[in-house]
């Protein structure tokens, strides 16, 4: 069990690092080399905003640390919050802006923030597959680096029903804060796994009757006259450069979406809800 001094020490050293003055003194004193091997002591990281907070609040409580909420702010929103904190047992601490701005890098965190432990969502591809009420549907992105992307496709998926969405770890933006305020609190219930070997994870979904679809500008088939209700795998690559090889090749299929203006691509996260969106259609329309 975590001593209270192990919570104590990263938000003391959260403090010291926002404030200048105590900044430079803490820079000069003998313990500070501790202070990396205190902080890393358990991989965390912070989200804010009420979407990504209260969605970690209802569905995953145990993963927050603290929470840190605006000491000026009274209003009915932070107030159902704090009530859902305390139902949870989650620790509560009350700073003045000025310090929630330092930890969040002056974002917009609408004065709650809270502290995670991300292993505390972990889920494997076996764990998402073998829970499903329905054919799985899923989501695929090789080579999308950008935050903000990452969010808006998160935020797509979970609208459409997607089961989880999977990137390779070491082409990935990874769940961050950013993530998680763009995501407007998809990233809390939506499963996010990240494989070593993209290429390796697909053909273990094929031989798992999971159909591959790839998105490819140039392909035969498009998108309003591709039909498939079963198990699949939409499979998105970076935009401007696509798909790599190895994970295009791996596909069943490939397909375009049809561009009717002047534009000549779509953000990744748009042509993602594209896709989700009609493979939805198809699966409603299948059991009406």
């Amino acid at each position: 069990m975590p001593t209270p001094i192990s919570y104590c020490i990263p938000l003391l050293l959260l403090i010291i690092r926002t404030n200048p003055v105590l900044a430079r003194v803490w820079g000069q004193c003998p313990l500070a080399h501790i202070k990396e091997s205190c902080s890393v002591s358990r991989p965390t990281q912070l989200i804010h905003g009420f979407h990504a907070v209260n969605a970690r609040l209802f569905q995953n409580p145990d993963s927050i640390i603290e929470l840190y909420c605006a000491n000026g702010r009274h209003d009915s929103r932070m107030q159902e919050t704090i009530a859902q904190a305390e139902r949870a047992g989650v620790r509560l601490h009350y700073l003045d802006n000025a310090r929630l701005d330092g930890m969040t890098g002056h974002a917009r965190h609408q004065g709650v923030v809270a502290q995670i432990d991300p292993r505390r969502h972990y889920l494997t591809l076996d764990d998402v597959l073998e829970n499903l009420q329905e054919a799985p549907l899923l989501l695929v992105l090789d080579g999308v680096t950008d935050p903000h992307n990452l969010g808006a496709c998160l935020r797509v998926a979970d609208a459409m029903g997607a089961h989880a969405v999977i990137a390779p770890k070491d082409r990935s933006a990874g769940l961050n804060a950013t993530v998680s305020k763009v995501a407007c609190g998809a990233a809390e219930v939506v499963p996010y796994i990240t494989v070593t070997n993209l290429a390796r994870t697909l053909r273990e979904l094929k031989e798992a009757g999971v159909w591959i679809a790839g998105t490819a500008m140039e392909a035969n088939t498009d998108l309003f006259h591709f039909q498939h209700t079963g198990p699949l795998a939409w499979v998105m690559g970076a935009e401007g450069e696509g798909m790599r090889r190895l994970t295009r090749e791996t596909c069943d299929v490939l397909v375009s979406i049809p561009m009717f203006g002047s534009v000549e691509s779509l953000n990744v996260s748009v042509a993602s809800g594209m896709v989700l969106a009609e493979s939805r259609r198809q699966r409603v329309l299948a059991v009406s």
